[in-house]
Formats: C-alpha cells, sequence, structure tokens
C-alpha cells in the first residue's frame, strides 16, 4: 500500500499509509492471477485450499473459482499472525504448492511459518512496494504460467534468497537489506525474478555513472520537467546538476530547484506541461526491472502522459550484463501501461552510447 503515496513500504506506518490515500494492491492481483489461472488451466487438476475473507475466500468467489476454506478464523484486521497460521493450516493438509500474493514481508513471515517443514515450494505473487527477494513471479500472469508448469511437472524446484529490507531505513533513504534465509520454489526461466543484485561501488562503475549522466544533462531541453527515478545512476544526473536527490525515493527536478521524495499526488500537481516532461529510470540489478519496484510513485497514470518515446533508461554495462536473460521488465499493476512499454527502449550505458534492449 505504500509505493504510490511514497511511504516505501506499510511496515509500522500503515495508519499514514491510509491516511495518505493508499489502497490496497494485494486483493486486485489476486483475483487478476485466479482469472487467468482458471481461463488456462485446460485439463490440468487445480484445487485450492485458501484462507476465508479477505484473506483469499472473497478473491476466490469474485473469480469464479472454487476452493476449500481453510478451519481459520480472522479479525478484521489481520496481522502477520494470521499469514503464519494460515501457513501452518496449509503444511498440515499437504497442499504441494503455497502462493501468496505480497512483498518481502509476507515472504518472510512465510519462511518464518516454514521453519522445520521447508520442503513445500512457495511461490510470491508481487504487490508489494520493493520485492528484493527472488521468491517471487515478475507478475501475475508469470505465476500462472509458473504454477501450471509445476503441476505439469515441468518446473524445476529450487532455492530462492528470501531478503530482509529495514523499511525504516528506507525510508530515511538508507538501502539496508540483508538475506534472511532461503525457500524453495518452482522455477521457469523468464518468470520468476530473482533477487535484487546491489551495484558495485567501484571508480570505473562511478565513471561509467558520470558519463551517462553528462551525456543525458546534455540531450536535456532547458526547461524541461526531470522525474528521477530511484537509484546511483540517477543520483549522479542530480549531483552533476548541483541538486539533492534521494537515492531511493522518487524526485521532481524543475526549474533549477527539487521536488524530494515525491509521491504520485506530488508528482502529478508539479508537473505543469507534460509534453516537457521526462521520466528518468534506472532497472533493478540482475531483476531488470525498470517500473513497478520501488518506484510506484511513478503511476500509470504518470507513464501514460509522459509517454515511452520520453522516457529515458540509465544503466552501467555492468549492470546490464547483471541482468538475467538480456531484457528489461515492467510491471506496472496497469496492463494497457505494460502494452504501451513493451518492444524495445534505448538505453544510456556510456557517453553518446546508446543500446536498444527489449522491454518484456
Amino acid at each position: 500500500m505504500g509505493g504510490r503515496v511514497g511511504l516505501k513500504g506499510t511496515d509500522n506506518v500503515l495508519k499514514e499509509a491510509v491516511a495518505r490515500g493508499a489502497e490496497p494492491i494485494s486483493p486486485r492481483r489476486a483475483t487478476e492471477f485466479l482469472q487467468k489461472l482458471k481461463q488456462n488451466k485446460d485439463e490440468t487438476r487445480i484445487e485450492i485450499l485458501t484462507c476465508p475473507g479477505i484473506m483469499g475466500e472473497t478473491e476466490t468467489r469474485e473469480a469464479g473459482f472454487p476452493a476449500k476454506l481453510l478451519p481459520m478464523k480472522i479479525a478484521e484486521k489481520t496481522t502477520a499472525e494470521d499469514t503464519k497460521a494460515a501457513v501452518s493450516l496449509l503444511i498440515n493438509a499437504n497442499v504441494d504448492l503455497i502462493v501468496f500474493v505480497g512483498g518481502d514481508g509476507t515472504a518472510k513471515d512465510i519462511f518464518d511459518a516454514l521453519q522445520g517443514c521447508d520442503t513445500t515450494p512457495v511461490l510470491g505473487i508481487p504487490s508489494g512496494v520493493k520485492m528484493y527477494s527472488g521468491i517471487f513471479a515478475v507478475n501475475p500472469a508469470d505465476a500462472v504460467d509458473v504454477v501450471l508448469a509445476f503441476a505439469r511437472k515441468q518446473a524445476e524446484v529450487t532455492e530462492f534468497e528470501i531478503m530482509d529490507a529495514d523499511e525504516e531505513g528506507i525510508r530515511k533513504d538508507t538501502f539496508a537489506v540483508k538475506l534472511h534465509g532461503l525457500l524453495k520454489a518452482p522455477f521457469l526461466p523468464a518468470h520468476i525474478q530473482g533477487s535484487k543484485q546491489v551495484s558495485p561501488e567501484t571508480t570505473d562503475e562511478r565513471d561509467s555513472q558520470t558519463a551517462i549522466a553528462r551525456f543525458i544533462i546534455e540531450q536535456m531541453p532547458k526547461k524541461a520537467t526531470w522525474i528521477l527515478g530511484p537509484g546511483t545512476t540517477v543520483k549522479r544526473i542530480a549531483e552533476l546538476l548541483g541538486a539533492e536527490k534521494t537515492v531511493l525515493g522518487v524526485d521532481v527536478y524543475k526549474n533549477g530547484k527539487t521536488i524530494r521524495d515525491a509521491n504520485e499526488e506530488t508528482i502529478l500537481k508539479q508537473v505543469e506541461d507534460w509534453q516537457t516532461t521526462w521520466i528518468i529510470i534506472s532497472p533493478i540489478g540482475h531483476q531488470g526491472i525498470i517500473l513497478g519496484r520501488g518506484n510506484q510513485q511513478i503511476s500509470p497514470e504518470i507513464i501514460k502522459h509522459v509517454g515511452k518515446e520520453r522516457m529515458i533508461v540509465a544503466a552501467t554495462k555492468s549492470k546490464l550484463q547483471s541482468i538475467e536473460g538480456n531484457v528489461l521488465r515492467v510491471d506496472t499493476g496497469d496492463l494497457e501501461a505494460d502494452k504501451m512499454l513493451k518492444g524495445y527502449i534505448k538505453v544510456v550505458t556510456d557517453y553518446r552510447e546508446w543500446r536498444l534492449m527489449q522491454v518484456q
């Protein structure tokens, strides 16, 4: 819930997220997954056990997918303990696969609940803010493909990292993430995002970021409004402009000044002319995701206003080499926006150097 409103998650700030107008993302993502699963399963036998109410029953009914309910009671407001209780019941029911909809926090809760009985594979459908863990499908549609491949014994099971991110630190613009453990998950190439890879802090990497920043600044119209995504490469652009920028937030630069840590509402208010507005973003290392992870403030509405032709992707050659499958990915939560972004996009890799990369 904390993405578009700029809270970088909702740990300990749920009330503030609601006050800012944040809405739950998981129910819609769960229903999308179930509807696609129902449409594509053909003769594959799929049985669903789920939790009552808002923890699964509501979504399965909306999707028209029959399901058995776990014998558990939940309150109006659910907690991590409900997640852990559900996992225990699913293990006792001998399910073949646990599928959850959430972010790194939910993945961590499931890992904790599985200690001592971690032979059951798990698959995540992303609906958090960051998703640094490697256990997530790229989007609900990819999750359907993974589930069906697993059910048909066409997907191997391997271990993926569960990452524990310090949201309080991230909200203070300090990147703090550590390995919490490993969970087994079905693997289908190009459908699982993998865990985030941190950019190396070397002199060569810094020099490459500087060259990229110089080239982008030279090419940019003087009166442009810049929507600057997270990351050290984009931050280098702001530094050369003599402007302050957050490392982990989205900022707006116009008229020589920076509006730091802007949320979706702030961006919409600050932009006066979409025809002179540019989005500058950098992919997540290894995952290759350029929109939909950690930068949900750049919402589908904003993406559609700006358009793909005024979107610049900045990435060093070493970061591009780390991306699995040599493709970029988007998961904005809006099918129209995702479709608009597919195809090829220019990536600035050095001074006066572009590279065309495919967006899946």
